[in-house]
This record gives C-alpha cells, sequence and structure tokens, in this order.
C-alpha cells in the first residue's frame, strides 16, 4: 500500500520530448515519475556475481557495490563537457531548458519510486547463475545513493529533503555536481554523506573549450561554487576526468583550485571514448584515453604541486586518488552504512 500511494505522487512518464525520452530508454534509463531516472550500474551488476569487479568507491571508501543506487533527480545540465559518455539533447536537436521540470516532485515520493524501481531492476538478477544469492538479496534493499546518473541533481530545488529522505532510511549519498550552481549548494541544509564536484580544466580558456556551457558566467559561478565547497562539514571530493590533448595539462592549475575547494580527496580519472563521447562534434578519438602510466604521472605532478598525497589506484576505472593529509588517508574507508 506504501508503494502505490507514494507512486500516486508521481507522473506516469517523464516531462520530456518523446525523442529523447525513448533513446535514454534505450540506453537502460528509466524514469521515476516527470524528472528523475535510475539506471543499474555496471559495477552494481557485476559485483553481485562469484568473482565480479567492484567499484573503485568500493576500493576507495569501501562501500559496497551491489548495494549502491546509481540515479538522479533531473535530467538536464547546463554543460556540454565534450568527454561525457551521457546523451547531450542538443545533440538531438532538444535544447537543455525544455528539460527542466514544469512543477518539481514531491521528495519522499521521488526517493521511494527510485528504491522501487531499483528493486524491480536487481529482481531480474534472482535466476542468474552467477549471481551470489546473498549479495542479490542485499541488493534489493540499497544502502547507498549516488546521485550522479545524468544531468545536474542540484537542479532539483528540494534537493535537502531528497537526502534526509535517504538518510532516514539509513542510505549514504554522493552527491556529484557539475559546480555551476553555488547558491543552490550554499541553500542545502541537509549535506550528502560525500560531496563530489567535477573539476573539467585547470584554467577558464580549457574550461569553456572542454565544458562547452550552455549558461553565461559558468567559469565564475564554478569559482564561486568552490569557494563555498571549501567550507562544508561534510567529506568533499573532487573528480577531474583527464582527456590526452584537451584538458590534460596544468597540473599547477588543478593545483591551485585544490587549494581553493580543499577536498579531503582528489580522483584523478581518466576518460574513457564510450557513449556519447564517441559522438563526431565532440572532437574526441579514443587515442585521447590516458593508461595508468599517463594518469599516475599526472597524479603526481598534482600532488608534487598541491601537497596532496598520492594514496591509491584502481585498475578497471582507470582513477587514481590523492587524499589532503595522512588524516584523510587513515580515515577514508568507513562503513557507510553506519552513517
Amino acid at each position: 500500500m506504501a508503494e502505490e500511494k507514494s507512486n500516486e505522487k508521481l507522473a506516469e512518464k517523464p516531462e520530456m520530448p518523446e525523442k529523447l525520452a525513448s533513446i535514454m530508454k534505450r540506453q537502460g534509463y528509466h524514469f521515476v515519475g516527470a524528472h528523475s531516472a535510475v539506471k543499474l550500474c555496471n559495477y552494481t551488476t557485476s559485483s553481485m556475481k562469484e568473482g565480479g569487479t567492484l567499484c573503485y568507491k568500493n576500493q576507495f571508501y569501501g562501500i559496497r557495490s551491489w548495494r549502491c543506487l546509481q540515479t538522479t533527480t533531473a535530467i538536464g545540465c547546463d554543460l556540454a563537457c565534450r568527454f561525457c559518455w551521457r546523451i547531450i539533447p542538443e545533440e538531438e536537436g532538444i535544447r537543455w531548458n525544455e528539460l527542466n521540470a514544469v512543477s518539481w516532485e514531491d521528495p519522499e515520493a521521488i526517493v521511494e519510486g527510485m528504491i522501487n524501481e531499483q528493486k524491480r531492476l536487481v529482481s531480474g538478477y534472482k535466476g542468474n547463475p552467477k549471481v551470489d544469492k546473498e549479495k542479490w538479496r542485499e541488493a534489493n534493499i540499497p544502502a547507498h545513493a549516488t546521485l550522479s546518473l545524468t544531468g545536474e541533481p542540484l537542479f532539483y530545488p528540494r534537493m535537502s529533503e531528497v537526502l534526509e529522505a535517504f538518510h532516514k532510511r539509513k542510505m549514504s549519498t554522493f552527491l556529484v555536481t557539475n559546480g555551476t550552481m553555488p547558491d543552490a549548494l550554499s541553500k542545502l541544509t541537509t549535506l550528502p554523506t560525500q560531496l563530489y564536484v567535477s573539476i573539467q580544466a585547470p584554467n577558464k580558456e580549457i574550461y569553456e573549450k572542454v565544458t562547452r556551457p550552455k549558461i553565461p558566467n559558468a567559469w565564475d559561478r564554478f569559482q564561486k561554487f568552490l569557494e563555498i565547497f571549501s567550507t562544508l562539514k561534510t567529506r568533499r571530493v573532487f573528480r577531474l576526468t583527464l582527456v590526452k590533448g584537451l584538458n590534460m595539462t596544468d597540473p599547477e592549475g588543478y593545483a591551485e583550485l585544490i587549494k581553493k575547494g580543499n577536498p579531503d580527496y582528489v580522483e584523478v580519472k581518466g576518460f574513457v571514448f564510450v557513449g556519447g563521447s564517441r559522438g563526431k562534434s565532440r572532437g574526441l578519438e579514443y587515442s585521447m584515453m590516458p593508461d595508468k602510466d599517463d594518469i599516475m604521472d599526472f597524479a603526481e605532478k598534482i600532488s608534487k604541486a598541491s601537497g596532496y598525497l598520492l594514496t591509491d589506484y584502481n585498475k578497471p576505472s582507470k582513477v587514481a586518488l590523492l587524499s589532503r593529509d595522512s588524516n584523510a588517508e587513515s580515515s577514508r574507508i568507513i562503513d557507510f552504512e553506519m552513517i
């Protein structure tokens, strides 16, 4: 009954052009009401299997990959990052602000709908002989919500209530934002367990080439965002996605941003030539993917310039981890399910 009442508060279909909705459905997105969505992460499905690959967040921070809910509260995004594997609406002739909801839905109903949809998606793996049955049972009770699926989650104006709804269910939250909404960040009354901001470039010139902003003053908004970010009392992470020949340059510039934002951790990640990033309009090539040596070398340069410690590397995700200091390094792996 609770599920039925919750679903009654959600729209039966997304508030977006049918063309875009159709493409996203074929790509594995499952809509929750008018403006939210869920999609099973490859690491969620892989980690349920015997000997399956775990997400780098398991290695770095201790989460259980098979219990992670990958989702978003908003489909639209005000950047068009060239390395993004997701679909960019403008590439299909749809403006990003066409995806802003006419009316934003109830936070409690959204969260309940997300969890219900995740259970429905996971249910299909019950009969898979390769799946660990105990992990499958645990996967039906998500312990972590990663608000990073697509779009910019902070477009949703009641994010604090969404975070509260997850925390009430004893779930940890990972909120990933592109850093263009400082006002929305400053208004959060409930913070995520771990807050990420994407760091797409070391300076304004490269930032505009990489992100192709759809809004004015994006770099200035990003700078203001970092100022607020640096003051927040939660675990804070920078995520760099590096592309050879594009933004994998000027480690000193990245170090200056690190000093400004003062994150607990910095993830130095290699771009992967998959999904939307392969589109001709993006101007990227397979050869622009950095390998482990490239990533480790660049991470070491950032480490030297910033004073952060290079503390780990995850091979499947091609990502190195920098920790602010030895205290951050010693406390990075915690039991998020106890939060």
